[in-house]
């Protein structure tokens, strides 16, 4: 083959393995940011805490592996009943005193949340760093010139399955039709009956499972420590922002987007500026589109 043509081959490949990384990169981060957005698109409240139940979702996985031995895969199974359970417990004990309240006082809340499971992190498991190997982290899958290991793919594929299925829950039960009612129109939903209260509590349980089944998934694929949350969650910010506040839809395009310019910059100029690079297109938004990319308000509507 001449230098030419294997010059072209060569980018070829590079630009395929560029997008199946955004691709798995993106259905991850999807999972992660549709929760973030359902809370605010039906509560109004921005959840400073989320990146936080991400992370008690990658100890989880981690302690489960190495006390139990058991793949992150099938602590799945377990994770999202006890996430939903977790999110009831914290609507009750901490959210629905402030539902009513100032953003100033929401936002106090939910930060004061965030540092609370922080530092309890820290004093339970201290701030070493941890991994988690199961078997299939380890193995390489080669494909028309990519390459990409099977937790990856797994990961993807389960993260997609359950942000489908949060949307078709949304679309096609009553309890998401009541649920978009209430985000639409808080004061019509009382008048017509709708215990928003109820949906309150469901549509934050929700949330928290999605992170929380998230922070499994992503186990085998980062670090796990008391701070892991944070990067995770001001990608969130960036992904909700890019999608519209409250859109669930725009949030899976955002998604894909910031996982675009990460991958890109990453590759391109170093992982040192990936986050340089989504955080200039986030200012960017909130200068000259703070709707969103789609236009959608999340004041309005909830956008599926």
């Amino acid at each position: 083959m001449d230098p030419a043509r294997r010059l072209g081959r060569a980018q070829i490949d590079v630009f395929a393995q560029l997008g199946v990384s955004t691709i798995l990169l993106g259905g991850i981060y999807a999972l992660i940011a549709v929760g973030l957005t359902l809370i605010f698109g039906i509560m109004r409240v921005v959840n400073f805490a989320h990146g936080e139940f991400l992370m008690l979702g990658m100890y989880l996985g981690f302690w489960a592996f190495t006390l139990l031995s058991m793949d992150p895969w099938f602590v799945l199974f377990v994770s999202i009943p006890l996430f939903f359970g977790i999110g009831v417990l914290t609507y009750v004990l901490v959210m629905k005193g402030v539902i009513h309240a100032s953003h100033n006082v929401q936002i106090f809340t939910t930060v004061g949340l965030s540092t609370a499971l922080q530092n309890t992190a820290l004093v339970l498991w201290s701030g070493d760093f941890h991994t988690v190997r199961p078997w299939h982290a380890l193995r390489p899958i080669r494909m028309l010139g990519t390459a990409f290991n099977l937790s990856q793919v797994v990961a993807f594929v389960i993260a997609l399955t359950l942000t489908v299925l949060l949307f078709a829950f949304m679309r096609f039960t009553h309890t998401g039709r009541v649920m978009r009612a209430t985000a639409q129109d808080r004061d019509a939903a009382i008048l017509m009956g709708i215990d928003t209260d109820r949906v309150y509590r469901i549509t934050f349980a929700l949330g928290i499972a999605a992170v929380g089944a998230a922070g499994v998934l992503v186990s085998p694929l980062y670090a796990v420590y008391p701070t892991a949350g944070l990067q995770f969650v001001l990608l969130s910010y960036v992904v909700v922002v890019l999608g519209g506040l409250g859109d669930m839809v725009g949030a899976l395009i955002g998604s894909l987007i910031v996982a675009a310019v990460e991958v890109a910059g990453s590759y391109w100029f170093g992982t040192a500026w990936k986050e340089i690079f989504y955080f200039l297109l986030f200012i960017g938004v909130l200068v000259f589109r703070p709707a969103g990319l789609f236009g959608q308000r999340g004041a309005e509507n909830l956008g599926v």
